[in-house]
C-alpha cells in the first residue's frame, strides 16, 4: 500500500470490496462497512462497533472519511427552502437546495426533497439558468455528491425522502458517478431510499438516456425540454445543436418502450416564446409517443447574474396564462403538474444555482 490514505465516503459497495480485499481483509468486511457509511451514517471508524479493535485502527491508518462541509446556508422566509453552499477539499463551491413540500400538499408531512448538484459549474449554457454563467470546473466525485444528501439532513430531524438530481450541472456527463450514487441512496443496506422517490434531469444527452434504459435504472427519469420546436429549443439551450428534439423524442421513447416507465418533461414557460397554442399541439403530439407527465416551471429571474442578450429579454408567462397551458394539456388527458416557486426569494429556485453570495454564515 501507498502512503496515500483513501477517502472511503462515496464508494460503492463493489470498490469497498476490492479495497478491503487489498489490505488483507476478507470481502464481506465491506458489506459492514457500507452499512455503517450509508445506513447508520458513521463519521468515524471507530463507531464501527461491529468490526475488530485490529481492523478499525487499520482504517484510521490508511483511510479517512471526508464529505463537502456547509460553510454557508439560507432560508428562505416565505416557504422554509434553506440554500446550502458546500466547500469541497480542492476549496470549489457547489450549492444543494432542502425543499419542504407546499403545505396544501398531501404528503406535506412527510415530504422533504433535497437538490443536488453533480458538477462544479455547467459546460451546457442554457440561457435561463445561471449555473451556465459559471462555466464548466469540473464533475463531482461520489463522496461529493451523496455528501450533498449527508449535509442536507444534518440541518432537520425530519427524515429526506426524496433525491432530485436538478442541481449545478449536467449529471448524464457525470454518468458513472451519478450511477454509484444511485446504487448507494437505492441500497437497502446503503441510504435506503426508493429509486422511484429519486429524479435524474438531464438536458437531453441520447447516448445516455438510452444506456439508462439498457441498464434498467430504476429511478426515474427528467428531460429539461421547454420548447418542441427546434430553433427556439436551440436558442434556449445550444446543446439541441448536437440532440435535435426528434434526436431526444426518439431515445425518449427508447426510454420508455426498454424499461415501460414514464417520463416527467420539465416545461419552463417564458411569455410570447413557447407558450402559444401552437406549443400545446406539439406537445399533444409529441407525448402520444411514449407515457408522460408534463411539469410546467415558471421562469426564475438570473438579473442577479447579470446576463445579456437573449438572457436579459426572458420573462415569465404568468401565472393565469401558465394555468390556461396546463388546462389546455389536460383536455387532452394529459397529466400535468404546475410546479410551486420555492426559495424564489433566496435565489433557490429552479434555475437560479450559481454558488453566489447573499448568504448567513454556517454556525
Amino acid at each position: 500500500m501507498s502512503g496515500v490514505k483513501k477517502n472511503l465516503n462515496g464508494l460503492p459497495l463493489q470498490q469497498l470490496e476490492t479495497f478491503v480485499a487489498s489490505v488483507g481483509e476478507p470481502t464481506y468486511r465491506a458489506k459492514q462497512i457500507f452499512a455503517w457509511l450509508y445506513k447508520h451514517k458513521a463519521t468515524q471508524f471507530d463507531a464501527m462497533t461491529n468490526l475488530p479493535e485490529s481492523l478499525r485502527q487499520k482504517l484510521n491508518d490508511i483511510a479517512f472519511l471526508e464529505k463537502p462541509h456547509i460553510i454557508k446556508q439560507q432560508q428562505s422566509k416565505e416557504d422554509g427552502t434553506i440554500k446550502l453552499l458546500l466547500e469541497l477539499s480542492d476549496g470549489k463551491r457547489i450549492e444543494s437546495v432542502l425543499i419542504p413540500p407546499r403545505r396544501s400538499a398531501v404528503d406535506s408531512e412527510s415530504r422533504l426533497t433535497v437538490c443536488i448538484s453533480t458538477q462544479v459549474g455547467c459546460p451546457l449554457d442554457c440561457k435561463f439558468c445561471a449555473t451556465g454563467t459559471m462555466g464548466f470546473e469540473r464533475n463531482l466525485l461520489p463522496e461529493e455528491i451523496i455528501g450533498q444528501v449527508s449535509a442536507a439532513q444534518t440541518l432537520t430531524e425530519k427524515p429526506i425522502t426524496n433525491i432530485v438530481f436538478m442541481g449545478m450541472g449536467e449529471p448524464m456527463l457525470n454518468y458513472d458517478n451519478v450511477m454509484s450514487v444511485v446504487e448507494i441512496l437505492t441500497s437497502e443496506n446503503g441510504m435506503g431510499f426508493s429509486p422511484r422517490r429519486v429524479t435524474i434531469s438531464t438536458a437531453g444527452y441520447v447516448e445516455q438516456i438510452k444506456q439508462m434504459a439498457d441498464e434498467q435504472r430504476k429511478v426515474k427519469l427528467a428531460l429539461s425540454l421547454h420548447s418542441l420546436d427546434n430553433e427556439t429549443r436551440r436558442t434556449l439551450m445550444p446543446i439541441t445543436k448536437k440532440f435535435s428534439v426528434d434526436d431526444v423524442l426518439e431515445a425518449l421513447e427508447y426510454y420508455f418502450k426498454k424499461t415501460k416507465k414514464s417520463v416527467m418533461l420539465e416545461y419552463i414557460l417564458f411569455d410570447g416564446l413557447n407558450d402559444s397554442d401552437a406549443d400545446v399541439q406539439r406537445l399533444v403530439k409529441a407525448v402520444r409517443r411514449f407515457e408522460c407527465r408534463v411539469n410546467l416551471i415558471p421562469f426564475h429571474s438570473i438579473a442577479f447574474t447579470h446576463p445579456h442578450g437573449f438572457s436579459a429579454s426572458l420573462k415569465s408567462a404568468p401565472q393565469e396564462k401558465i394555468l390556461s397551458f396546463a388546462s389546455k394539456l389536460r383536455r387532452h388527458h394529459i397529466p400535468v403538474f404546475v410546479r410551486s416557486s420555492s426559495g424564489v426569494d433566496i435565489d433557490a429556485a429552479c434555475g437560479q444555482l450559481a454558488a453566489s453570495s447573499g448568504y448567513l454564515s454556517c454556525i
